[in-house]
């Protein structure tokens, strides 16, 4: 910046003030106050910036020189204080309220002091507090509002922030309130109507906010946390709109709800847009996803279910040790932030690692559980529509379909005790066991066909994915490429080839029109059928047919060659070679060739295309250059030469 002139100190400051160029003004401020320490002005207008960029550690400094230099202006007192609450400082913020002796900053000392009490979970001293304000103030429908949301009473909560909005207009926290609340109550229509609203506001009363620009790969600068953007409320929309889409296992969707949001530095995010972040990318970025949240917890204040996911996450990619390490180091945040159901589900998942019996039990503990309250809430719903009570009967739905989702959740858990010793027949009882309170869900089915699968029960196994597809069928590629070859196998095996062909023409059909609308987009749904069609060939010793399916199902290599059917085709290759090595087969020599010919294929289009995908903390990872379809097909290509004797 260029020097400033005598004389025009104040016109500068207060210009970069009204262009909202606080680090600039804070710069030049900070200059001053070197040289004249107890300038009233400097500190004020210091004290005005920093709280304008949201830092009010550095506010409440500069407010509390200006109460100990000019103890006679109240609004100082009042800056004070509100830069303390703001900064999260709430024992030192609800002292700073009490020196407001003013009986005009009655009101403010109350209202801020409801605020504190609310942000320290005292609800029933800030609903007291509350109770001193006039009822026809705003402030105190608004506060009361959010009081009930605490409280779980959503639909009360709304008529209050209504009765606001009929006062103040938009405003966009009361408008984040609504959508809140209807978040809660699983109205994520009327949700995302609210987050709507914001945005739209955003995005044309603060263009500069670059909204989108992130998403559609336009290079834009950090806004920075101002007190603009706080104001507008567009972060806390876009993480709720995050949400919601997560919620309903739109993940693209999510991810470019978090994009959208006015960019920022990575150490300018909040706690929740960081835990969401983490959150919505897992599945791409889970190295990065573990320390976000493993950073988040060492913090004073994170999003309440920031634990829960940790160690939920843990569990998920089987790392149980830092699970239970996790757990044991931060004992005293289960009770608050883990509800019973969570620790003891757990608890249960832990204790698999080592004392399986000892899980079973425990899992069988809450199954029993959770049956009686299934069905309390059956009884409940029974009785809302004899009484044809529409308001009672969908909460009774509600709470039934959640308590549900928890059950199977805990028998998911309990039969893969089982299923991972290979133990099919008991993981089918356990699931017959379960028919009275499952026998609707799709998570269900799907798992009780898996398993009769595994038992080579094609009949009856298509009677459990033939629903599944063909709730789909107009989008079958929606359905798991796993579940479409699982049932193209039944169909075979019990020689319904027609069935099996109309299918995997369905699949062909959508995967070329998905080609022509994005010809660079990777599709494997057919090819993995094939490929495992092609396996089950392979399996009952067909290998001609079998290795000839499984390479046809690769073509064009440049599109269907993947770390998934690369998999699956690999394991087909060293069956054969097994066999070979033997001498339990015998190869013609036009297929062997066939076999080679299609390595060197895979070599040629496999160099960027990950051999394995590494689990996200390995502390010994693979040698980049091994870690390739093209390093293993030519591992593949010399077992075939040696097997052969051709390299002789």
């Amino acid at each position: 910046m260029a020097a400033i002139k005598d004389g025009e100190y104040t016109a500068t400051i207060y210009k970069l003030i009204k262009d909202s160029q606080y680090v600039e003004a804070i710069h030049i401020l900070n200059g001053q106050l070197q040289k004249h320490t107890k300038s009233r002005a400097a500190l004020s207008l210091l004290g005005y910036c920093y709280y304008h960029i949201q830092d009010f550690s550095s506010a409440a400094e500069c407010y509390e020189q200006l109460t100990q230099l000019h103890p006679e202006v109240e609004e100082y007192k009042v800056y004070y204080a509100q830069s303390l609450y703001k900064a999260g400082v709430y024992v030192e913020a609800t002292k700073a309220s009490f020196a407001l002796d003013n009986p005009s900053s009655y009101t403010k000392m109350v209202k801020l002091q409801a605020c504190i009490k609310y942000c320290e979970e005292d609800y029933s001293a800030s609903k007291s507090l509350l109770e001193q304000l006039p009822q026809d103030d705003p402030d105190y429908d608004y506060n009361m509002g959010c009081l009930l949301y605490q409280d779980g009473k959503y639909e009360e909560a709304c008529k209050k922030f209504l009765s606001v909005m009929q006062v103040l207009g938009f405003a966009p926290a009361l408008s984040y309130n609504f959508a809140l609340t209807y978040y809660s109550l699983k109205n994520y229509n009327q949700a995302l109507k609210y987050i709507g609203e914001i945005i739209e506001h955003g995005i044309r009363e603060h263009p500069e906010l670059s909204i989108g620009m992130k998403t559609e790969g336009i290079d834009v600068h950090s806004v920075g946390n101002t007190l603009v953007l706080h104001q507008t409320a567009l972060i806390e929309a876009f993480n709720l709109k995050a949400a919601i889409e997560y919620q309903l296992k739109n993940l693209k969707r999510a991810q470019e709800a978090l994009t959208d949001m006015p960019p920022r530095s990575e150490e300018e995010l909040d706690p929740v847009t960081l835990h969401n972040q983490a959150l919505v990318n897992m599945d791409s970025k889970p190295s990065e996803g573990f320390e976000k949240l493993a950073f988040l917890l060492q913090q004073p204040s994170f999003p309440p279910v920031t634990f829960g996911n940790l160690l939920l996450l843990y569990c998920k990619h089987e790392y149980y040790d830092l699970a239970a390490d996790v757990l044991a180091e931060n004992a005293h945040l289960t009770y608050k932030f883990l509800s019973p159901y969570m620790y003891e589900f757990l608890d249960a998942l832990l204790t698999c690692q080592t004392a399986p019996e000892e899980a079973f039990r425990k899992f069988d503990e809450m199954i029993g559980k959770l049956t009686e309250q299934l069905r309390k809430l059956a009884k409940q719903l029974q009785e809302a529509r004899l009484a044809r009570d529409d308001e009672a009967q969908k909460k009774a739905l509600q709470d039934y379909d959640l308590m549900q989702e928890k059950y199977i959740v805990v028998l998911m858990a309990q039969a893969k005790i089982y299923w991972n010793r290979e133990n099919f027949q008991m993981v089918e009882k356990i699931f017959r066991k379960s028919v009275e309170v499952c026998n609707d869900n799709d998570t269900w089915k799907l798992n009780v066909a898996h398993v009769l699968f595994m038992q080579n029960k094609y009949k009856e196994a298509i009677g459990f994915y033939e629903p599944i597809v063909k709730k789909h069928y107009d989008n079958i590629l929606n359905v798991s490429a796993i579940v479409l070859a699982n049932l193209c196998v039944s169909y075979i095996m019990t020689s319904q080839n027609e069935e099996a062909e109309e299918l995997m023409r369905k699949i062909e059909k959508e995967e070329e029109q998905i080609s022509y609308d994005d010809p660079d987009k990777k599709v494997f749904h057919l090819c993995i059928v094939n490929l495992v069609i092609g396996t089950l060939y392979c399996a009952k010793g067909n290998f001609d047919f079998g290795i000839s399916r499984v390479i046809k199902s690769l073509e064009p290599y440049k599109k269907k060659l993947g770390t998934d059917p690369w998999f699956y085709a690999k394991r087909c290759f060293l069956s054969l070679l097994e066999n070979m090595s033997k001498q339990t087969i015998m190869l013609r020599d036009v297929v062997v060739q066939e076999c080679i010919q299609f390595l060197e294929h895979c070599e040629v289009y496999g160099k960027e295309v990950p051999a394995i995908i590494e689990q996200p903390l390995e502390e010994v990872l693979i040698h980049i250059g091994k870690n390739t379809v093209t390093y293993e097909a030519r591992q593949l290509k010399a077992l075939f030469y040696e097997v052969t004797g051709w390299n002789k």
